[in-house]
């Protein structure tokens, strides 16, 4: 699976890299993806999302039942 967030859909960013000469090469700029482990209490069990930094921030926010609800609207399986 590419470089994507589950929680906030965020995905690589691409671009040109300038050299001093000005030449330009492409290159793409991934989002910090990690894979966490949350324990989900109503379901009695762990679940692994791949999120990004800001998606974790979103998770200690909402909370991890919220977020996972939202997943399954919007069909993902978890």
């Amino acid at each position: 699976m590419s470089a994507h967030c589950q929680v906030t859909g965020r995905s690589p960013g691409f671009g040109n890299t300038v050299s001093h000469s000005h030449k330009r090469s492409r290159r793409r700029w991934n989002p910090n993806i990690q894979t966490k482990t949350y324990y989900l209490p109503a379901e009695g069990r762990r679940v692994r999302l791949r999120v990004s930094a800001r998606g974790i921030k979103v998770i200690d926010r909402d909370g991890i039942e919220a977020v996972v609800a939202r997943l399954r609207d919007r069909g993902e399986k978890i």
